[in-house]
């Protein structure tokens, strides 16, 4: 019923605004009375074309009802702006474009927009603008935007020329813009520069910060107390920045009256260094006081300084790291920009090792032997003989020199490795040596593959410029001569002269480290080992050695080839009877083979890691250390009902304390 009479109150003033003519057409004076109670939309936007004489396309997704109710009546000029308040409020909104008014949802407006808006639009009209931020990050600003618009429209920044594109309501933007005003300000922290003339500013910024940095360097202190004093060396000036106009007038304050000149005889002065060797950093600035490149390499004499030019003495205290400097204010404010820049915390280089060998030997034999000992017992003349090939054992067995061992002889040791397959023809009396096996014929089939694969990772972490080294393995004897005495005693006196040799895994290295993030290697590493079967030969151990020694540029964290071998090698032997040997087929039987394939893969590997701060090598070394963690707890032995449990030693977990502020050297004390 309320929908029926809506429809006839539109009709009613539909018809009433037939006697007014549109705004467009000369009225703008002219007065209506909108009322409309559950009006249907699409028939309000047709009262307010005819009042305004804008034509209107309506979306078909536009549906609904709406209220509007005026007491007095208005402005026909201002039926157009109550109309797009009515509709903002049902989710609608108004996008003019080529002389035509749409009326859509409000999601999909935004994407109509013609062109950029300028100021002048009304309030619940939906348009673009483009603002240009000045000092703030518009991309920083856009979370503080977000909640203040629309969720249907957008807010979004260009970080190439900072700027931000808002799409919403005009009356919203206003509103926006206020708020961007008053953030994009020039900021109050903006470092101020204090020019030091007589003394030297890293100095006085040491002294001023062991004085000020009270709340600064307490994790979660008042804001208004943040400070930060730095010197810039290469111009001797002080920069600081802080939050609190009163601590910049101190430090101000501070740094006039410190900043004068001394009249104490000498100017010396004592500066305690935080990473560099004192003795080292010494001999350096005597050679640029003094001009003598050569003082740098030259090893330091105690008490006998190099004489500078212009005046003044530089001497290394080794026990407290700390430099003693006597010379004028102007000298002495180059030298301790030097010794800033010198004195910094030297990066180290963490390197990764991988030796990879796979080797792979594989052999197969074949042979038949032949043998005749019936007839050795007869004291006529007899025939005996056979065919062998090689040593007992060996390959298919010497079964001549083997009827010795008797007939209660080992036969599986007489006849060798392999698959043996024989015919004996009963035993054979040979006289002083006993009853033997008559073996008649041995065939032997023998097949071996052996493969290794052997990796080592080696690693080994040090200062730049610094060399390490590693050794893992064990320290074996090597005789290098004997002799015997015996003199006029029956019992000889032997004596031997031994060397010790690491022989296992060593690397020995020395990282430069460039600007550019390359690392330049000087490498030596060696995998040596002793043969096994040569610990008990009189001559000595025979040792297995690679070894490889190379300079080599690398990029940091990528992995490089230093070198390595590819072996591929086949042989083959074969013994043979004479003819009998050589005939088709039937040579088989009088022929004894043996081939082998051997390959090798050796390759070595290297990748260095460059840790400049203290918080990369703490996470390297946690990394390292919870892997030994989990291996250790995959090594515990498990529980078995008839044991008892024993349990493995246990590492505790790694914690790493967090980097405190450390306390600053005691002041430099002034003559």
């Amino acid at each position: 019923m309320n929908h029926t009479l809506g429809r006839w109150v539109a009709l009613m003033l539909l018809c009433g605004a037939l006697f007014f003519p549109p705004v467009g057409r000369g009225a703008q004076d002219e007065k209506v009375s909108l009322n409309f109670v559950s009006a249907d939309i699409e028939e309000v936007v047709k009262a307010v074309s005819h009042i305004t004489g804008r034509n209107f396309v309506v979306d078909p997704r536009v549906k609904g009802v709406i209220n509007i109710v005026s007491s007095t009546p208005v402005p026909a000029s201002l039926a157009y702006d109550i109309l797009l308040s009515a509709l903002r409020l049902q989710g609608f909104a108004v996008v003019e474009s080529g002389g035509v008014t749409k009326v859509m949802p409000e999601a999909d407006a935004k994407l109509h927009i013609g062109a950029i808006s300028d100021t002048h639009n009304t309030d619940d009209k939906l348009v673009t603008r483009v603002y240009v931020l000045k000092y703030e990050s518009a991309a920083q600003l856009v979370p503080v935007l977000r909640p203040l618009i629309a969720p249907n429209n957008i807010v979004t920044a260009y970080p190439n020329n900072n700027t931000l594109v808002i799409t919403d309501y005009a009356s919203n933007l206003k509103r926006i813009e206020q708020i961007m005003e008053s953030i994009d300000q020039p900021s109050a922290e903006a470092p101020i520069v204090i020019p030091v003339k007589h003394a030297s500013a890293m100095d006085i910024a040491q002294t001023i910060s062991r004085l000020m940095q009270d709340g600064a360097a307490i994790p979660g202190g008042d804001a208004s107390s943040r400070f930060v004093l730095m010197a810039d060396a290469r111009t001797n000036n002080l920069l600081l920045r802080a939050d609190n106009p009163a601590r910049i007038a101190r430090a101000r304050d501070l740094a006039e009256k410190l900043d004068i000149e001394t009249g104490a005889p000498g100017n010396m002065h004592v500066v305690y260094l935080k990473n560099a060797e004192a003795v080292k950093m010494a001999q350096t600035l005597r050679a640029v006081m003094s001009g003598d490149v050569s003082v740098p390499g030259a090893p330091a004499v105690a008490g006998a300084p190099a004489a500078p030019v212009g005046g003044g003495m530089v001497q290394a205290d080794a026990a407290s790291n700390a430099l003693i400097i006597t010379a004028p204010n102007a000298v002495y404010n180059n030298l301790r920009a030097v010794m800033e820049m010198l004195d910094v915390r030297r990066a180290q280089v963490f390197v990764e090792a991988l030796v990879v060998e796979v080797t792979a030997d594989k052999a197969a034999e074949f042979g038949i032997q032949w043998q005749a000992l019936s007839g050795i017992n007869d004291t006529r003349a007899q025939v005996i003989g056979g065919t062998n090939f090689g040593a007992q054992g060996a390959n298919g067995g010497n079964i001549i020199s083997a009827i010795g061992t008797g007939a209660t002889a080992n036969i599986g040791t007489t006849l060798g490795q392999g698959l043996n397959v024989g015919i004996v023809k009963g035993t054979t009396a040979i006289p002083g040596i006993g009853t033997v096996l008559n073996l008649g014929m041995l065939a032997r089939f023998l097949e071996n593959d052996a493969n290794a694969n052997i990796l080592s990772t080696p690693n080994l972490l040090t200062l730049d410029n610094e060399e390490a080294k590693i050794i893992i393995g064990q320290n074996v004897p090597f005789i290098t001569g004997s002799y015997a005495q015996t003199g006029n005693t029956a019992t000889a006196s032997p004596f031997q002269t031994i060397e010790r040799k690491d022989v296992g895994l060593t690397l020995r290295i020395k990282p430069q480290v460039s600007q550019g993030g390359s690392v330049k290697l000087q490498i030596y590493q060696e995998v040596s080992s002793v043969q096994d079967q040569t610990i008990n030969n009189a001559a000595g151990v025979i040792t297995n050695k690679r070894s490889l020694e190379s300079n080599v540029l690398v990029d940091e964290g990528q992995i490089i080839v230093l070198g390595g071998l590819i072996q591929d090698s086949v042989s083959n032997s074969e013994d043979r009877v004479p003819v009998l040997g050589s005939l088709p087929l039937l040579g088989n039987l009088f022929r004894h083979e043996t081939r082998r394939h051997t390959k090798t893969n050796l390759m070595v590997f290297i990748r260095p890691y460059v840790l400049r701060t203290a918080s990369s090598s703490q996470g390297l070394t946690q990394d390292r250390y919870e892997y030994l963690r989990g291996e250790e707890g995959r090594s515990q032995l498990p529980s078995r009902a008839l044991l008892p449990d024993m349990p493995a030693p246990q590492i505790q977990p790694l914690e790493l304390k967090q980097e405190l502020p450390l306390p600053s050297p005691p002041a430099a004390a002034k003559p």
